[in-house]
């Protein structure tokens, strides 16, 4: 998690298996809300997505400053998402039109989420 830099809007839960920081008070992940904001089809601005989510501005301003600095976390979250989705078989091209997740072993589980 990043380091040196003390959130007012921001925080890490331990529990989940996403290690980047979420909105307090909230299940919300920054990233969601900097991917709302930078959507290649329907960019919006900051006051819009905390419009969208009803959060304060700073929060939502917090959150996408947070998401540009490239934070470790957050490729490392990605990573874990993207192989499991290939390991399930989720990232099958044609998964979309024939959706069946391939079953893992409680020993691939834990290897992917470790």
């Amino acid at each position: 998690m990043s380091t040196g830099i003390t959130y007012q809007y921001l925080e890490s839960r331990p529990t989940s298996l996403y290690r980047q920081l979420f909105l307090k008070g909230t299940r919300i992940r920054a990233e969601i809300i900097y991917w709302a904001h930078i959507n290649a089809e329907e960019p919006r601005t900051a006051e819009q997505v905390a419009a969208d989510y009803d959060l304060p501005l700073p929060a939502v301003v917090e959150a996408i400053e947070y998401c540009k600095s490239n934070p470790p976390e957050i490729a490392v979250d990605i990573a874990r998402e993207e192989a499991i989705m290939a390991a399930t078989g989720q990232s099958d091209p044609d998964y979309k039109y024939h959706p069946h997740r391939e079953p893992l072993t409680p020993e691939e589980w834990a290897r992917l989420l470790s």
